[in-house]
């Protein structure tokens, strides 16, 4: 009688997981006579963008260390509380350069520090700006709160919420176990900001303007951060309306032909 034996089915070649596939947001900053002494949009800016006579109120905040040991390693938690929204919002988010225009290389990056097409916790998304692009991972976490105000919680308060939902590629970065989850409990806040955001169109397409008054570098006072921004979800679009967007801002002598540096002032000032 023939030996009984088995088929053993070849293994399937494991196969990388594809790169994520990025949204786009398109920012420019604004000279700052664009604003009212109460540094709230003029009739010439508002006329141009259709934008309404008053800004929803965002507040605002970062934790990091004394150090910044997280931005360090490209990653800022920032907490947020919009006017007329029953929720806080917590942001985990970490940032690759992009060299050269090369999205390509970033996103391959990100793919091999674990951030893949898979990874249905982060949105992928491309900061376009002046002169430079970044690829941001947004993890993005929602807790209720009845106040329906753009006030924060205390900073001990706020800190226990973005512990308790601490996302663990942040925690065990880079291999090294519990390392966000340290950073954060000696971390403090930066900020916070008191924003303002005004929605927006131009040529068919939703812009925001926000207005955010930092801390001057001497810490006397506050200097108003202008900024335009719009999303697309493809590259074509994205890269078309930028510059017909920039030519415009170029021409009314609005643009500031520099990149924007909200977070990384807030971080350096607060």
């Amino acid at each position: 009688m023939a030996g009984s034996f088995m088929m053993v089915q070849p293994s399937a070649p494991v196969e990388a997981a594809a790169n994520m596939t990025p949204g786009y947001e398109v920012k420019f900053v604004l000279n700052q006579n664009v604003l009212d002494p109460d540094s709230t949009p003029d009739a010439e800016l508002s006329s141009a963008f259709g934008l309404p006579g008053s800004g929803q109120k965002i507040a605002v905040e970062y934790f990091d260390t004394d150090g910044q040991n997280l931005n360090e390693q490209g990653w800022n938690v920032r907490l947020r509380k919009k006017e007329d929204k029953k929720n806080y919002e917590i942001t985990y988010k970490k940032r690759y350069p992009v060299t050269n225009g090369d999205i390509n290389a970033a996103l391959t990056l990100a793919n091999k520090e674990g951030f893949d097409a898979g990874d249905t916790n982060y949105e992928a998304e491309i900061d376009w700006g002046y002169g430079k692009q970044t690829l941001s991972l947004s993890n993005d976490k929602d807790i209720k709160t009845s106040d329906t105000k753009a006030t924060l919680p205390s900073e001990s308060k706020a800190l226990d919420m973005i512990l308790d939902k601490l996302p663990g590629k942040l925690d065990d970065w880079k291999g090294q176990s519990h390392w966000g989850k340290q950073q954060l409990e000696d971390s403090r806040a930066y900020g916070p900001v008191m924003a303002s955001k005004y929605k927006g169109t131009w040529n068919g397409i939703e812009v925001d303007v926000e207005v955010w008054p930092i801390r001057t570098a001497d810490g006397s006072s506050t200097e108003p951060i202008v900024e335009i921004s719009f999303k697309a979800d493809e590259y074509a679009d994205a890269a078309a309306n930028r510059q017909k967007l920039m030519n415009y801002l170029n021409q009314e002598g609005w643009l500031v032909p520099q990149d924007s540096l909200k977070t990384q002032l807030v971080l350096d000032r607060y």
